[in-house]
């Protein structure tokens, strides 16, 4: 017993003396502690009766306080301190309404409870000498604050998730003096109370228990949770600063499990296993046909390649064929023709007839048909005085009728185009990183290179001179104060620039300033530095520097834009900075677009031209792509003009049936080759001219494509025709017209089907809604046509001419200079090239062994192609564009290797939405009693899915800042008391009232005419270190007011995207915004009504077609397909087989592609997909000659038929497109453009290898084996025509 009253007795000793209970420790303001912060006067008395001058204070601060007498430990100076010292905690915690009431009541009770000497104990005292009374009195210097621990927990937990929207960061990162994530009760509230913090004007030590401890009461008020309401006022905390309202946070959706089979792609797997069962079952056919027909119809005596052996799919009747095929002269096997038989020759004998007419009247009068040829041409191409070029690139990739064009307006024409934007990212490759050491305590941070206060000042002199760079334009001085978007203006005129020295407004002396003393800095950059990256719209660092924070131009620097390379959100680790500045645009100004265009070229020659061993600079103006894509395309038009040199060369060349060396000149046709050059030339500046006549633009591609196109198919018509007539023997009698007429007669028909098919498929082609595919086929059908009817009328009459010459052996250019007679007449000859294909190509290919080897090779790598199809990219990688050499090629790397932040998104909620509602409102703001999935919540949730939604930054939130800025605690909102005009925070005049009284209703968010009444003043307040609120500056081009300040109009919400670097980044960001936006609009239920919600991006434009391109290309390839099918089926004489087996030839080639594609790396995009649609083009010229002439042959057996299509019309079709092309294309691939390497090289080369290849290899023994039966009536008709004559040995060669 005695033991326990003496230890009771000891701890009676150690406990401080106590002062009587409900009594004060302090009681007004003593001595200047720090700046001007001052000490509490020492005070051990009862609670003091607060003057009425501090009762509306003590309203506002600690309503808790406000009753009886109001007796205090505090006076009215005191709590205007008080008021002063909570602005920050108030700018980012009165959010969360439960949070703040939390928090003051801690700051509340420490200052003015009348019960301060239970949880407060004075341990460090100094006199102070009161100058006005000269009293002496006691400062207290140190001070105990006993809270309890679970008052602590309770208000760190209601604080720990409320957002900082100017930062993107928690609220506590930047009251805690360490990253939230590190934060905890204990040392938030340690930090708020240490005088190092820069706000404390002593130290106030916490010590947390939730027991009497020492004698001492701790403070162990009542606490709201977050999700409490403080009043019937105020609502519990917003679901973005209380992730126990919202319930758990949004998990994204798993990605789609891969398409697998056997651990193999599913794709791959299902066409090898395809393939092998088509092996196995056209092998095993082949053979068991070939073992059939080896024991019963072949002699023991007789090789297998026997010509009477029979052959599979060797004939038309079967078996019937081996009675009759050692007849060669024998009539067609009894039978009537069919009537489509009988149509089909009528058709075929028809069109014989009639261009056989046409080319003997071309023929007989030369000098009408071309003249008229002339007229027509010269009238078409004078529409090319009225020609437009489309340059613009949103003209050029995105239809007028889209929805992103659409979208794009609406913007433009309600905030104003999207800015030009000019950007530096700036390394310091020479210089290391250092390190900075807080004074006088807390962890070493380490600096990233161009955070060296050197390096900061070299680019503050290279981003000054750069604001002085000056333009000329039409004698006009023109500067980047002309030019730059200054939100402030005309009040504050400085220039948006985000850039890092604007945390130092721009000035070397600002980045200078450092407080300390001759043997420490207290603070210097480095602190300013840590502070404004995480309150970048701060006024105040809170430092010693006491520094502003908030850009020059008037709004906030956020880091993640100025700062790049750093890791997770460390941004002192940034290796490279990176400068904007936004200019102003303007696409219906021509004039003002030219000063900036003009600005902007002496920008990247001052650039271009700047010098610093200590600076490595990538940068990039708005006009640099298209002045680097202009430059390109004058590097390459050399490669260009070479390559079609090339193929000029050699078709005035090969044209020419030389016979021997002394009648090179007379047997050459190189005029007549550069007059079929000159025609279709021709045609191509007809289809530009009608077009121009029309007001059609025209565009590069169209200028790039086409002549390429039409090329081909001239050519190759051309070719047709003269080697037709060059191996076709005159007859008996006939003279010169009749005989070019006949030869017309044989070959236009075919000439005209593939010129035709290509003409209507083009056109069909123009219903693409993809400006590019649209423009570029209208033109291609009109020009293809045109080529066509000049080729059967002037070069028909110009090929009669050159005849003429050559029969009177005048020389080929010189043609009034006659050359050696050797006095024979011009003899029907065969070219080498002829008879290659005839004698030799033919037979081989054709030969049993070898057709059932090309079916599985053509079969394999349409397999192949199949199953790669769904893996060829889609997009163009923008850095394909530029030049290897170009400055923008290196800006293209630093972005995606630097940037943290992409492209910004705008929410844009169109114009009809109640904004003055309790309603509408909580549909929209994000912050307390908003709904859970209001607009804003929602992009803020999305937000935190960054990865999936490609939504980086929570959006900044007009309505929230304004509900903040008109509050009654706030100072930001007051008006002149008799005017009501708005007085600005930083006026000082006892006249400015608030604007909304602090009574409970004017704590709750204005509604109706309050709302449009205030709304005004908020968007042209100026933000200042009273107010940094102020709308001006952030949202005054956010807001449309309608009907003289009656009703808000359309408004956006804007935030960032995440680092885009691929098209599949873009186009997946596009794509999650917009379902984002839907989902929106579902919640909000104005699915339906008068108006919408949508993102709009810059870049949104450019990418949308290829969330549809997919669609257009099966559309567009699907649509070429049947117009070739129907042309080829009608011209053909309702030869639906034939027509079947062509388009299946095309189809293949056409997915072919795909697998060089995908092979090549090539990606599926715009100028893909029109090389696609041409190659469909391309593809008819490989084919349809063949297949016709198939059809027309009258051999008894399908191989027959088959080789004797070869061999009439391999030989042109090799000769004229595939060589022709192939010379063309190769020289490309010396391009210094990888855009045209990739897309014009490859492509351009792969069409005509896999045309060439299906044309000349895989088309005959696909017809040799499943090729049409023979049209009766045309072989009998064809036998009748030409019975006892030359031609006859020539239909059965």
């Amino acid at each position: 017993m005695r033991a326990r009253s003496l230890a009771l007795g000891l701890l009676l000793l150690l406990c401080p003396a106590q002062v009587f209970s409900q009594s004060c420790v302090w009681y007004g303001e003593c001595g200047i502690a720090t700046g001007d912060k001052r000490y509490n006067c020492e005070y051990s008395g009862p609670a003091k009766p607060l003057p009425k001058d501090g009762y509306d204070l003590v309203q506002e601060l600690c309503p808790g306080f406000f009753f009886d007498s109001v007796n205090l430990c505090c006076d009215v100076q005191q709590l205007r301190t008080l008021k002063d010292n909570l602005q920050l905690p108030l700018q980012f915690l009165s959010r969360c309404p439960s949070c703040f009431y939390n928090l003051m009541n801690l700051f509340c009770e420490l200052t003015c409870s009348p019960r301060q000497s239970e949880f407060l104990n004075v341990t460090a005292t100094g006199d102070y000498v009161d100058p006005a009374t000269n009293q002496t009195k006691t400062n207290v210097e140190e001070l105990q604050y006993y809270i309890g621990e679970r008052f602590a927990n309770a208000m760190y937990n209601a604080c720990r998730d409320v957002e900082a929207p100017s930062s993107n960061e928690k609220a506590l990162g930047l009251l805690c003096g360490k990253d939230a994530e590190a934060c905890n009760a204990t040392n938030w509230i340690e930090y708020m109370f240490n005088k190092d913090n820069g706000q404390a004007p002593f130290t106030i030590t916490p010590v947390f228990s939730d027991v009497p401890l020492l004698g001492m009461e701790p403070m162990n008020n009542a606490t709201k949770g977050c999700d409490e309401a403080v009043d019937e006022v105020m609502g519990p905390c917003s679901c973005q600063d209380c992730s126990i309202v919202c319930g758990p946070k949004p998990q994204p959706p798993p990605p789609p499990a891969p398409w697998i089979i056997l651990g193999l792609d599913a794709m791959c797997v299902i066409m090898w296993f395809s393939y092998m069962v088509f092996l196995l079952i056209f092998f095993g056919a082949f053979f068991a046909v070939w073992c059939y027909r080896k024991r019963y119809f072949v002699s023991e005596y007789t090789p297998i390649d026997s010509n009477i052996a029979y052959s599979v799919n060797a004939s038309d009747k079967g078996m019937d064929w081996l009675l009759t095929s050692t007849l060669p002269s024998s009539r067609a096997l009894p039978g009537e023709a069919s009537c489509c038989d009988q149509l089909g020759a009528a058709f075929e004998g028809g069109l014989r007839r009639l261009f056989t007419q046409w080319g003997a009247f071309c023929v007989r009068n030369p000098g009408c048909v071309i003249f008229f040829s002339l007229v027509f041409i010269g009238v078409c191409s004078l529409g090319l005085m009225f020609v437009q070029v489309t340059t613009n690139p949103v003209d050029l990739w995105s239809s007028p009728s889209s929805q992103a064009r659409h979208e794009k307006e609406y913007f433009d024409t309600h905030f104003g185009p999207f800015f030009r934007t000019e950007q530096l990212i700036i390394r310091a490759p020479q210089t290391r990183k250092h390190t900075y050491s807080p004074y006088p305590s807390g962890a070493d941070v380490s600096f990233g290179p161009p955070l060296d206060k050197e390096i900061l000042h070299q680019v503050l002199d290279l981003q000054t001179a750069i604001e002085n760079i000056t333009a000329s334009h039409n004698n006009e001085t023109v500067t980047l104060q002309d030019l730059c978007l200054a939100p402030l203006s005309p009040y504050n005129k400085n220039c948006t620039i985000m850039s890092v020295l604007n945390y130092f407004q721009n000035s070397h002396s600002v980045l200078d300033h450092q407080v300390g003393d001759d043997f420490y800095v207290y603070a210097d950059y480095h602190t300013h530095f840590l502070y404004c990256v995480r309150a970048p719209a701060s006024l105040n660092d809170t430092s010693l520097l006491h520094d502003p924070c908030l850009g020059t131009f008037g709004g906030p620097v956020f880091p993640w834009l100025v700062l790049g390379g750093y890791d997770a959100q460390n941004y002192n680790n940034a290796t490279a900075l990176v400068i904007t500045f936004p200019v102003n645009n303007h696409y219906n100004d021509t004039d003002k677009l030219q000063k900036a265009l003009a600005w902007e070229r002496e920008f990247i020659n001052f650039v271009k031209n700047y010098k610093n061993p200590n600076l490595t600079i990538s940068f990039t103006a708005e006009r640099s792509i298209e002045d680097e894509l202009n430059r390109q395309s004058n590097s390459d038009v050399f490669t260009v003009a070479i390559s079609y040199t090339v193929m000029f060369v050699y078709i005035s060349i090969a044209l020419g049936h030389i016979r021997s060396c002394h009648r090179l000149m007379v047997d050459s046709k190189v005029s007549l080759g550069i007059a079929g050059i000159l025609i279709v030339l021709s045609s191509v500046a007809c289809s530009l001219g009608i077009f121009s006549y029309i007001g059609i633009p025209l565009t590069l591609i169209v200028i790039e494509v086409i002549p390429f196109l039409v090329l081909a198919v001239g050519v190759d018509n051309i070719f047709i025709l003269v080697q037709t007539y060059q191996r076709d023997e005159r007859l008996q009698g006939e003279t010169l017209d009749q005989h070019v007429g006949r030869v017309l007669g044989e070959v236009a028909p075919s000439m005209f089907l593939s010129s035709f098919s290509e003409t209507v498929a083009f056109f069909l082609g123009a219903l693409s809604v993809m400006p590019a595919v649209h423009t570029f086929s209208l033109f291609a059908g009109m020009a293809v046509f045109i080529d066509f009817l000049l080729q059967i009328t002037c070069f028909v009459s110009l090929l009669g001419l050159d005849i003429k010459r050559q029969e009177k052996s005048r020389l080929d250019i010189l043609c009034c200079v006659s050359g050696p007679d050797d006095g024979t007449s011009i003899q029907a000859s065969e070219s080498f090239l002829f008879q290659f294909f005839k004698q030799f190509y033919a037979p081989l290919l054709l030969k049993d062994w070898m057709r059932p080897i090309v079916v599985a090779v053509f079969v394999g790598f349409l397999s192949f192609s199949i199953a790669v199809l769904n893996k060829v990219e889609i997009g163009l990688d923008q850095s394909l564009s530029m030049p290897s050499d170009s400055y923008v090629k290196d800006y293209f790397q630093s972005l995606s290797q630097y940037l943290h932040a992409g492209p910004p998104v705008y929410f844009v909620l169109e114009e009809g939405h109640d904004y003055t509602s309790l309603k509408g409102q909580n549909m929209v703001c994000g912050g307390t009693g908003c709904s859970n999935d209001s607009l804003v919540q929602q992009i803020f949730n999305a937000a935190q899915l960054d990865s999936y939604t490609r939504i980086g930054f929570a959006p900044s939130s007009w309505i929230d800042d304004y509900f903040d800025w008109i509050k009654p605690q706030s100072s930001c909102c007051r008006v002149f008391n008799v005017t009501e005009q708005f007085c600005n925070a930083s006026v000082v005049d006892p006249a400015c009232v608030r604007c909304r009284p602090l009574t409970p209703e004017g704590k709750q968010r204005p509604r109706g005419k309050d709302f449009m009444k205030f709304l005004p003043m908020y968007l042209s307040d100026n933000p200042n270190p009273k107010c940094g609120k102020g709308g001006h500056a952030a949202y005054s081009s956010a807001v449309n007011i309608l009907a003289n300040n009656t009703r808000v109009g359309a408004t956006y919400f804007m935030t960032y995207h995440t680092v885009l670097q691929t098209s599949a980044d873009f186009i997946d960001a596009m794509k999650k915004a917009r379902l984002l936006a839907t989902n929106i609009m579902e919640t909000m239920g104005i699915n339906g009504s008068q108006y919408r919600l949508f993102p709009y991006s810059v870049f949104y434009v450019f990418y949308e077609q290829y969330l549809t391109i997919i669609d257009d290309t099966i559309f567009n390839l699907g649509v070429s397909l049947g117009a070739i099918f129907l042309v080829t089926l009608v011209l053909l004489g309702c030869d639906l087989w034939s027509a079947v087996i062509m388009c299946v030839t095309i189809a293949m080639i056409l997915v072919n592609m795909f697998g060089v594609m995908w092979l090549w790396g090539i990606s599926l995009n715009a100028v893909s997909l029109v090389n696609l649609v041409m190659s469909c083009g391309i593809s008819v010229e490989f084919c349809s000659h063949i297949t016709r002439a198939f059809t027309v042959s009258t051999k008894g057996s399908r191989v027959g038929r088959a080789e004797a299509a070869l061999s009439c019309m391999g030989s042109s079709v090799f000769s004229g497109i595939t060589l022709t092309k192939f010379g063309g294309i190769v020289v490309l691939a010396l391009a210094k453009s990888k855009i045209f390497q990739i897309f014009y090289f490859r492509m351009y080369f792969a069409m005509v290898i896999l045309g060439a290849t299906h044309g000349l290899i895989f088309l005959p023994v696909f017809l040799s084996y499943i090729g049409p039966s023979i049209n009766k009536a045309k072989r009998s008709t064809a036998q009748e025509r030409y019975q006892d004559t030359e031609r006859e040995r020539l239909l059965n060669f």
